[in-house]
Formats: C-alpha cells, sequence, structure tokens
C-alpha cells in the first residue's frame, strides 16, 4: 500500500538537527521514514528551493485569535477558529487554548469547550491553560484584579476537571496558595507554572518541591533576579527541573534579556510561547479590541491598554522563531527546537510530537527560507498557507 502522503525538502529539521534533501513519509497520520530515497505515494508534495521541513509549532499559551478571546467566547467552534488561525499564520499544530484569569463559571465553561473541542477532533487541541485566577494581586499585569481570588474549596477539582480528555496547565502564584495546593493538582494530573507572582523565591521552590514545572512568560509579572533574593527568574535560571515560557516579540522582553536566559537555561528549558490574543489571523484586522472592559490598542505586533500595560501579543510561532535567530542569540536549529521539541517535552508529550521522525504524529511546519509559513500537517492532514504545492 503506498503512502499517504510524502513531503520533499531540501532541509528536514528532525527536532534536533538538519538534514538534506530528505523526504518525509507519511503512512496513517505518522511519519513511518524519514529517507533520501524518493518513493510514490497517494500524495506528494515537493517544498520549493529553500524551504524547510520541520516538526508543527507547539504553543502553551493561546488566549486568541482570528478575532475571537478564549474568555468572551468559551465554545468548541470558537478554539476552533482560534486553533485554524494560529495554524495558518503561525504554523502552530499544536496548542493549549488559555483563559486569562475569569469567575469560576466562566473556568468550567472553558474547560468544557476544550472538551467538546477535543471529542469533536478539532485539530491540534492538547488541552487547557488556566492562567489565574490564583494570582498575585501585586503582579495581575493585564488580568483584572477583581477576578484574581484565594483557594476556595473545590477549586482543586474545578480546576482539574478536564481529567483525562487532555493536558490541563494551571498558572499560579505560588505565595497565594496554600502549602500543598501544588501537589494537589499534580496529584490530579496537572501541570503547574508560577506566574503572575511577587515572590521573594522561597515559596517558588516550595512549589518546585511540590510539582511545579514551569514559569509563565519569563520575565513579565513576575519578581525578578537581584542582589539577595533570586525571585522567580533567579529561580528559574538556576533550578534545573523547571521550564520557562518565552515571549519573543521585542516588547515584553529585551533582546539582551533573551540572550541572557537562552544562554542561562538553554533550548532544553526555555520554550517559545505567543501568549496570542485575538488579533492573530485575524481577516479584517481591527486596531482595537476589549478586554474585561478595558480597550487594548495595536500599534505594529503591540498589545497594550491605555496605561501602557501590555496585554498579549500578536505574535506567532513563525515570528517568534525568526525574532530568536535575529535578536535572540539563537541558531536556526535551536530556535525552532524552542518552538517545537521544548514545549512537547515540557508537556510530557515528546515521544509523540516535536519531532519530525518515525513513529511520530505527523504534525509538520513548512516554512520559507525567511521563516515564513508555507502549509501545516496536523496527524498527517496538509493545509497550505498561501503556497500551492501544484502551481
Amino acid at each position: 500500500m503506498l503512502p499517504d502522503l510524502v513531503i520533499a525538502a531540501e532541509r528536514v529539521f528532525d527536532g534536533e538537527e538538519f538534514h538534506r534533501n530528505c523526504s518525509v513519509v507519511v503512512r496513517s497520520g505518522r511519519i513511518s521514514d524519514v529517507t533520501s530515497v524518493t518513493s510514490p505515494a497517494v500524495r506528494q508534495i515537493r517544498l520549493p528551493a529553500g524551504a524547510i521541513l520541520a516538526p508543527g509549532f507547539v504553543d502553551v499559551q493561546v488566549n486568541g485569535g482570528g478575532g475571537i478571546l478564549l474568555n468572551d467566547d468559551p465554545s468548541a467552534a470558537a478554539i476552533a477558529r482560534i486553533a485554524a488561525a494560529h495554524r495558518d499564520v503561525g504554523g502552530t499544530t499544536a496548542l493549549l487554548p488559555t483563559l486569562i484569569s475569569d469567575t469560576r463559571p466562566a473556568i468550567q465553561a472553558a474547560i468544557d469547550a476544550v472538551s467538546a473541542a477535543i471529542a469533536a477532533g478539532v485539530p491540534g487541541i492538547l488541552g487547557i491553560h488556566l492562567e489565574g485566577p490564583l494570582l498575585s494581586p501585586q503582579r495581575p499585569g493585564i488580568h483584572d484584579p477583581e477576578r484574581l481570588t484565594q483557594l476556595m474549596p473545590g477549586d482543586i477539582e474545578l480546576l482539574t476537571s478536564l481529567g483525562d480528555r487532555g493536558i490541563t496547565l494551571v498558572t499560579l502564584a505560588p505565595e497565594v496558595v496554600p502549602p500543598g495546593t501544588v501537589a494537589a493538582l499534580v496529584a490530579r494530573g496537572a501541570r503547574v507554572s508560577a506566574g503572575h507572582t511577587a515572590d521573594d523565591g522561597s515559596a517558588i521552590r516550595e512549589a518546585l518541591e511540590e510539582g511545579l514545572t514551569g514559569f509563565t512568560h519569563l520575565f513579565n509579572a513576575m519578581s525578578q533576579l537581584g542582589p539577595r533574593a533570586s525571585g522567580a527568574v533567579g529561580v528559574a535560571f538556576t533550578d534545573d527541573r523547571a521550564f520557562a515560557g518565552i515571549i519573543a516579540d521585542g516588547h515584553h522582553v529585551g533582546d539582551a534579556s533573551l540572550k541572557v536566559a537562552r544562554r542561562m537555561m538553554g533550548t532544553a528549558r526555555l520554550l517559545l510561547v505567543t501568549d496570542a490574543m485575538p488579533p492573530v489571523g485575524e481577516r479584517d484586522a481591527c486596531p482595537t479590541f476589549t478586554l474585561f472592559g478595558q480597550t487594548i490598542y495595536r500599534e505594529g505586533d503591540r498589545l497594550a491598554s491605555a496605561n501602557g500595560t501590555l496585554a498579549g501579543s500578536a505574535l506567532t510561532m513563525a515570528k517568534a522563531v525568526r525574532h530568536m535567530t535575529t535578536h535572540g542569540g539563537a541558531s536556526l536549529a535551536e530556535a525552532l527546537t524552542m518552538g517545537s521539541l521544548t514545549p512537547a517535552c515540557f508537556l510530557q508529550l515528546d515521544a509523540q510530537i516535536g519531532r519530525a521522525v518515525p513513529a511520530h504524529a505527523a504534525d509538520l511546519v513548512a516554512l520559507d527560507s525567511e521563516l515564513n509559513v508555507l502549509g501545516t500537517c496536523i496527524r498527517g492532514d496538509w493545509v497550505s498557507s498561501g503556497w500551492s504545492p501544484h502551481p
């Protein structure tokens, strides 16, 4: 029986290194071979000269896209539109729709929507990221302070109610929750990150002992490294158990800090995220949108409230990879790894996604020499993005 799909490229990145003039062979939604031998297939695609075929990007922090914010429209249809927008313009083939701090009924509605999207087979939906509401009022960022809360009875069960239907990532400030909270979340299958925290480092270290494994948007809305107190940034740099997401858009983190983070954490622990908002992939781009009653203004790729507080981003994963190569001191291989394999490892999915090797899911992105998205595969389903393999 012929393979379902063969994609040939001058450069194939397998998640860690490049291979020249290879083809990725896909059968039943999985990669069956990466080979230099040409073979017939049901469908064959040859990428243009200079193009790169790489593992599809994995984004663990996606608030919105395609004109939609998850908080405003917690539905399977909205999630499908968000995912499609990030796939088309950013090369993202797997993501966690992210709910910004909201009420408990809103949390339940978002979890139900993600569950429905997964059940409906919406491509690329891995689970949910609940960013808050257990955050520090001292570091709210753009989150609505009125929606921040203390841990209440039943919250552990609520936050983890997606269960084994998908991944749950919870961002919280370790200093605002009782001891044992992180351990209880982890025991129920959640992954936990520290974010929007003013902690000097002590509560974060205790949380790491309980199973915390990540830091949400490194440098932003968190305590910084100081001469005596390590802060969240210092703990992230020095504790090898933890990963950290970083927003490489030129607005959230300065270029020098990007380089420092890469040197301190390496590509094995530092992963790219977009923290994306509705403008990403929006067909009728609007210079403003509303977030919890606040008007958010867009200037280029910068999103901020009237007082200048950053409000997520208009970033795509492809742009983040490009920025890391041009301003963050990363090689192309390092930046691609930070966009695919590293987040897959953080989610403990690296045996399934994040690599272009046999037995892994055929989740792939095709990029031109300028790192613009030519097309994507999710489980072997090829979708072109402004380029046709059959001119």
